[in-house]
């Protein structure tokens, strides 16, 4: 007897699967636009050099303005067109200039660049230079029709048309903010910053994270309270808890400094964030204390999760407490910590608003992050801000992938 394979079930498949695309659609298409186009964007940028103005393209500008007040026939005014260039480096080419005057005016004289028909203006200003400012002026006298009142030039702004190149949106790549940034030996400096920030904030949050889960994983009295406050420096804000931090370290008004010179710790105050290599550790033990309750949730979870038998099998053959974490709860977590390992790294990496809080990237704190503000922001340079983006990018993928090549094998994620 002939089988006859089940065509039908194929057919609906695929419809299914078309259907399940279709319905998906909307969102990878969101996501598309929410992260590959800035990212484009910024891989872009990288290799222009650009400064914050170059953002902008250049334009002729124009802002018109009526000089004098018209309220009967035969009353005269001015109108003026100041004229400019927003650019102060690239030059506008094939300006012109087109305007609509109101109503029951008389021009008396007129640029010889422009010309009038009816009460329709056109200007051919040619080109405007970088930097470029001028004024161009119009006599006009209320004809004897003139009823007033004269309406608001707003209501009929001029119009400037004129072309522009800009390295922006050319089809010129260059490497030079890249070169900049490896042939200075402070990137590497800056990098060595990060991956101390990085390495000790992480596997820190992840330590402390752990003993706060071993200490709540039995039941007790005020159990829900203690919970509760470990949450704190994780939903508290973080500027509150930033400018508390820096408030009571303060060498001069700091409660912590008055009390350890009172208690003859220190002969002096410690200025414990404008001081190299302390600053570093400083922002580190607070990344530490911020973000283990992330830790702690998720360590916790897991370990109310394990089946209590081993434990009272283990404790029945003589086991000490040690013994059963290091040979029974930790192979059951080792998979939630690489997890949270692999998380914290890349959260760790990107921070910004932690360290330039506290410190502003001083004292031997300025990470990769802070130093793509200070490229982009204060030296206005955006390409070599994009650029250290893109070297981001660059060590968190190299990570993501030795993360996912050996950890994660390992582990069996």
């Amino acid at each position: 007897m002939t089988d006859i394979a089940p065509t039908g079930r194929g057919a609906l498949e695929k419809r299914e699967a078309r259907l399940a695309w279709g319905l998906l659609a909307p969102t990878l298409i969101s996501v598309a636009l929410v992260v590959l186009l800035p990212l484009a964007a910024i891989f872009w940028i990288s290799f222009k050099p650009v400064e914050l103005a170059d953002l902008r393209v250049p334009e002729a500008e124009a802002y018109e303005r009526l000089r004098g007040d018209i309220e009967a026939p035969g009353d005269s005014a001015e109108i003026s067109y100041r004229l400019s260039n927003s650019s102060r480096e690239v030059a506008v080419t094939g300006v012109t200039l087109r305007d609509t005057l109101p109503v029951g005016l008389e021009v008396q004289n007129i640029d010889p660049r422009c010309t009038l028909e009816g009460r329709e203006l056109f200007c051919d200003l040619g080109d405007f230079e970088p930097g470029h400012r001028e004024q161009m002026r119009m006599d006009v006298v209320a004809a004897e029709d003139f009823t007033g009142p004269l309406p608001s030039l707003r209501d009929t702004p001029a119009e400037m048309v004129g072309s522009a190149s800009s390295d922006l949106w050319n089809a010129t790549f260059t490497l030079e903010n890249f070169r900049t940034l490896f042939d200075g030996g402070q990137f590497w400096n800056v990098l060595g910053v990060t991956l101390f920030y990085t390495v000790f904030g992480t596997i820190g949050a992840l330590v402390v994270g752990l003993f706060a889960a071993l200490l709540l994983n039995k039941s007790f009295r005020g159990q829900g309270l203690l919970r509760g406050l470990y949450l704190f420096p994780y939903v508290a804000p973080v500027i509150a808890v930033a400018f508390t931090w820096v408030i009571l370290l303060d060498p001069f008004s700091g409660s912590i400094n008055a009390l350890l010179v009172q208690m003859g710790v220190v002969n002096s105050p410690i200025n414990f964030f404008g001081e190299r290599p302390l600053a570093l550790i400083m922002v580190t033990v607070f990344e530490i204390w911020r973000y283990f309750p992330l830790s702690f949730l998720f360590i916790l979870a897991r370990m109310q999760s394990i089946d209590t038998d081993m434990y009272e099998a283990a404790d029945m053959d003589g086991a000490s407490p040690f013994q059963q974490f290091w040979y029974l709860s930790m192979p059951q977590l080792l998979g939630i910590l690489s997890v949270l390992f692999l998380l914290r790294f890349i959260w760790t990496f990107n921070k910004f608003d932690d360290i330039f809080l506290l410190t502003g990237g001083n004292a031997g704190t300025r990470t990769l992050t802070v130093n793509v503000y200070e490229q982009a922001f204060a030296v206005s340079n955006i390409g070599a801000g994009a650029a250290v983006a893109v070297v981001i990018f660059g060590c968190l993928i190299l990570f993501a992938l030795f993360f996912f090549r050996f950890v994660s094998r390992e582990e069996g994620l």
